[in-house]
This record gives C-alpha cells, sequence and structure tokens, in this order.
C-alpha cells in the first residue's frame, strides 16, 4: 500500500510492476539480469478520489497517455528492489505534482520610482553610446 496523504493510498494490484533488462553500457551482467523496474498505473481504473483523477488527466505530463495510464520507467540502480522502490516514489511525487493547487497571481503595476529608474537608465546608457561615435565635422 503506498501513502499519497493522510486520507488517499494506492492497494498493490493498483500498480502493475514488470521488470525488465536496462539500457546502456554495464558490461555481461547487464544482458542476463532484469534491474529495471516498468510501472503502469491507470487512473481511470483506480481507486483515487474523483479530484485526484481529475487532476492527473488534465495534468499536462509526457509519462500520462492518452488512455489515462502513467508509465514511469526506472533503471537508474543496480538492483531491481532500489528501482521498484524510486518508481513508486516518482509515481507519489507525480500525484502529488498534479494535485498541488497553486496561489492564485494577482497582477500588479510597476511602483513609480520603478518606471523613473527604468526611464533613466535608459537615458544614461544612450548617453554612453553616443559618447563613443565619432565627432561630427
Amino acid at each position: 500500500m503506498i501513502q499519497i496523504s493522510n486520507s488517499v493510498t494506492i492497494d498493490e494490484w493498483e500498480v502493475e510492476l514488470s521488470a525488465i533488462r536496462s539500457q546502456g553500457a554495464g558490461g555481461q551482467n547487464v544482458n542476463k539480469v532484469a534491474t529495471a523496474i516498468h510501472l503502469r498505473f491507470d487512473i481511470k481504473r483506480s481507486k483515487l478520489p474523483d479530484f485526484y483523477k481529475e487532476r492527473l488527466l488534465a495534468y499536462r505530463d509526457s509519462r500520462i497517455t492518452k488512455d489515462g495510464v502513467i508509465v514511469i520507467k526506472s533503471q537508474s540502480h543496480r538492483t531491481q528492489e532500489q528501482n521498484r522502490e524510486e518508481a513508486l516514489q516518482r509515481l507519489k511525487e507525480l500525484i502529488l505534482a498534479a494535485t498541488k493547487v497553486e496561489k492564485k497571481r494577482h497582477a500588479t503595476k510597476p511602483t513609480r520610482s520603478s518606471q523613473r529608474k527604468r526611464v533613466d537608465e535608459k537615458v544614461q546608457r544612450g548617453r554612453t553610446k553616443e559618447l563613443r561615435k565619432m565627432p561630427k565635422p
């Protein structure tokens, strides 16, 4: 059971884990041992609350397919257990990131002094560039 928050958990049967061979260089052992983990989590079939499902399905992330399945591949560690733990942790982080409610941003105007400072700096830059020119005959 994966604990997402105080009241939200994911059961083991909802997450499909399969061991695959890792990619890349790694010597002879990489050809024999399936240490990488391929995690699949179907959002629509899960027992997550509707708020979580809606936010996840609307979340723009390359790990979420059009069918509403989260696919995570973990292969950075040498053991299958470490890769499994990392994949489950990344799933938890993805769910929390999708359901985080951002504060609404209020538009503000620049202060009068900051506007004046900006114009003064532009004038000063213009004077500096004017002094670099060749004098007119």
